[in-house]
């Protein structure tokens, strides 16, 4: 099932869903083997903003988010904005093509902090023609009523954590929403970005069976637009709700039951009009998410806030070189290292071409599109798709077996095949590592 390759997708690669939590103090340059790539790779970036804070914290969640003792929000801006300088400063790219608000919880901040922001990203780096502007929303009564101010301050795609519709999961789930609410702020939200909204729903929660999962998909599908973004919940150690599955309050549905869930969703949803783009989103109207497509297609991001983790394709003396960078993770630490140097960058490393393969890999066979052979190439120039792929037993097996593919377009998985990713992943890193070794 699509479970691990999510957590795996998650921890490693997605700043708008994970920040990192395990780095160490002390600034950290690692520089390892370079990569050659076009220079105008260097020229445009995304930007995903972190906001750290949150009035609660969800019993599933153990992302990189504090509850705040105290009204700090315009320290929080004022950092942001100075971080946001150094480091389009640094990367020195001209063109931002989309900025994700993450968190935490973003639309805890006042809708002056967005426009501050963004303000700042104009002043150093033009925004791109349409660049999408995202934000993260918590459809509760406060987040609804900030949402056309947000718009006035230059956000023009909502992106709305419902999880459920089901009121006795929100409150397992320790969310501070009601399934009301989630519909108001759908309904608000479609009205100020009509076809730029996106709702974030869970499956696999504790007690639910496939007949219920099935009638929340149809309630959803009632009042939606037209993106939809479907997560597994992954019991992750060190959360509230571990702890009860571990004491026996809960239990998580079988994984064959999960996976029949999945199921069922991809063609409820296909159904419906919406065509799966990467594994977990869906979309109508061509409304994809073109920032998460950014992180996808291993394109440049600058991310800013504490914890938040980026990737600069930077010109050096030997060529072009992609830097992953990481943000100091506390946010009281981060405030200091911001003011006293610009930024709070904690860790820099240099990635080597086995390294970079690996993320082009991984990230890009979650699209249903896969990989291109010409996409392919601006990464690996020297050995193609078919020489690193297509001669290996394991993966010849993958292939007969339609899960996999490879041909002229490049290589993806098939429909079915897409669900089971996590365990072909295994094979293709193992080959990928072989033939660039």
């Amino acid at each position: 099932m699509i479970k691990h390759t999510l957590r795996a997708a998650r921890r490693a690669f997605s700043p708008s869903l994970r920040c990192f939590s395990d780095m160490p103090d002390g600034d950290l340059i690692e520089d390892v083997s370079e990569w050659k790539v076009s220079p105008d790779l260097t020229k445009q970036a995304s930007l995903y903003v972190h906001w750290p804070y949150c009035l609660r914290r969800c019993s599933y969640c153990n992302f990189n988010k504090y509850i705040s003792r105290e009204n700090n929000d315009h320290i929080m801006t004022e950092c942001l904005q100075k971080e946001t300088e150094t480091l389009l400063q640094l990367s020195q790219v001209s063109c931002i093509t989309s900025v994700f608000f993450g968190g935490g919880t973003p639309s805890l901040a006042h809708p002056s902090s967005i426009a501050a922001i963004l303000e700042t990203v104009s002043r150093w780096a033009s925004l791109c023609d349409k660049a999408e502007v995202t934000l993260e929303v918590n459809p509760t009564p406060e987040g609804m009523s900030k949402l056309e101010d947000y718009c006035h301050a230059g956000v023009n795609r909502f992106s709305i954590g419902v999880q459920t519709l089901q009121d006795e999961d929100l409150k397992i789930l320790g969310r501070d929403h009601t399934s009301h609410q989630a519909l108001q702020t759908i309904t608000e939200a479609r009205k100020l970005c009509p076809g730029r909204v996106s709702v974030d729903v869970m499956f696999g929660r504790p007690k639910q069976s496939i007949e219920s999962w099935e009638n929340e998909l149809s309630e959803l599908l009632r009042v939606c637009d037209d993106h939809v973004s479907l997560y597994q919940l992954t019991l992750e150690r060190g959360t509230q709700l571990f702890k009860q599955v571990q004491r026996g309050e809960f239990t998580l549905p079988a994984e064959d039951v999960t996976a029949e869930m999945y199921r069922c969703a991809r063609k409820t949803l296909h159904q419906h009009g919406f065509l799966q783009y990467e594994v977990s989103n869906f979309a109508r109207n061509n409304a994809v998410s073109h920032h998460n497509m950014s992180y996808w297609k291993g394109r440049q991001y600058i991310s800013v806030g504490p914890g938040a983790h980026g990737r600069f394709v930077l010109l050096g003396e030997g060529g072009v070189v992609r830097e992953a960078r990481t943000q100091t993770l506390e946010p009281d630490i981060w405030i200091h290292e911001v003011r006293q140097r610009g930024h709070g960058t904690r860790r820099r490393i240099q990635l080597g071409h086995l390294e970079l393969l690996e993320e082009v890999l991984v990230m890009g066979m979650r699209m249903t599109g896969g990989i291109s052979h010409k996409h392919w190439e601006l990464f690996s120039p020297q050995l193609g798709l078919h020489e690193v792929f297509g001669l290996t037993t394991e993966v010849r097996e993958l292939l007969q077996s339609g899960r996999l593919v490879l041909d002229d377009r490049g290589l993806r998985c098939s429909w079915d095949g897409l669900a089971l990713l996590d365990s072909m992943l295994p094979a293709l890193l193992v080959e990928l590592e072989k033939r660039i070794h």
